[in-house]
């Protein structure tokens, strides 16, 4: 019997649904690059990390804004996580850590068995779509994101343009008042200025 491991949503956007983990490093967010997308305004771009380590799943935040936590601690370093227990993404996003059991010969199926005709069942219709969750965000195209932090939230860069600005003003002030002191050092008011009264 081979173990593997779910995350089912208790409370969220898509109650009910399951997580089935594989690999070796899952991440865990909003963005749709993530292994585990949970499209909700509490849970960060990247949110958290799965790693496999010793036939275990270890759980980590990424620096989230509204944390992770794991049967309501939240984390503050990596965390083995234990089925059963109950991780949640800030305080809506719940779900439940569970070890799924399989049994590699119960999926052998027998030529005797494959020879017996199916009985037809009665078509089922599909479900009706989810119903839009309050605190989805809209899949709109966002622009280029710029440089991330570890938690997954964007740098923003400053506009430069107001500090060139104030940049010329103070030193198109600094040229005038050396030309003046000039001026003033080297007696030509009336050079450049003839029209003072009192110059010849």
């Amino acid at each position: 019997m081979a173990s593997q491991f779910q995350l089912i949503m208790r409370s969220g956007p898509t109650p009910g649904a399951a997580f089935t983990l594989e690999g070796d490093q899952i991440t865990i967010g909003r963005d749709s690059t993530n292994g585990v997308v949970i499209n909700d305004a509490e849970v960060s771009r990247r949110h958290a990390r799965l790693t496999f380590q010793g036939g275990k799943y270890v759980l980590e935040d990424f620096g989230s804004t509204n944390g992770t936590f794991v049967n309501g601690q939240r984390l503050a370093g990596p965390r083995v996580l234990k089925p059963g227990e109950v991780v949640s993404f800030g305080e809506q996003i719940v779900l439940v850590f569970e070890a799924i059991n399989v049994d590699s010969g119960a999926t052998v199926v027998s030529p005797r068995a494959a020879a017996v005709p199916s009985v037809p069942r009665p078509a089922t219709p599909p479900p009706p779509p989810p119903a839009e969750y309050a605190g989805s965000v809209p899949a709109s195209p966002s622009p280029a994101p710029g440089p991330m932090t570890p938690g997954g939230m964007i740098i923003k860069r400053p506009n430069i343009v107001p500090i060139l600005i104030g940049v010329g003003v103070l030193l198109v002030a600094c040229m005038c008042g050396a030309f003046f002191w000039w001026v003033d050092a080297t007696f030509r008011w009336c050079v450049f200025f003839p029209f003072i009264s009192g110059c010849p």
